[in-house]
């Protein structure tokens, strides 16, 4: 995988607590960091497929591969997010074709 390096600035106590973490897991600053964006990436892709679907913009297996997620794990984050289920049976059958 092709990388490429980027650069942020920070207010000193965000980079002390990602330093302070690094510490706690025994990792350095560039891993910690990695970690982080990658883990934000992951969670606002999901909040933005769970917001689509939510104004009924998305169906929900568009909704699940926006997230990178299969449609069951995605189905899981509904009620953690309070987000009801809005699926009918064409919707169903449309996705047992896909």
């Amino acid at each position: 995988m092709a990388t490429v390096t980027l650069s942020t600035r920070l207010a000193k106590e965000e980079a002390n607590k990602i330093d302070e973490l690094a510490a706690n897991l025994g990792l350095d600053r560039g891993a910690v960091l990695k970690q982080l964006i990658r883990k934000g990436l992951k969670e606002i892709q999901i909040e933005r497929a769970l917001d689509g679907y939510r104004r009924g913009t998305i169906t929900l297996s568009r909704a699940a591969e926006m997230a990178e997620l299969s449609l069951r794990d995605i189905l899981l984050r509904l009620p953690e997010e309070s987000v009801e289920l809005n699926y009918d049976v064409e919707e169903l059958r449309r996705d047992l074709e896909v």
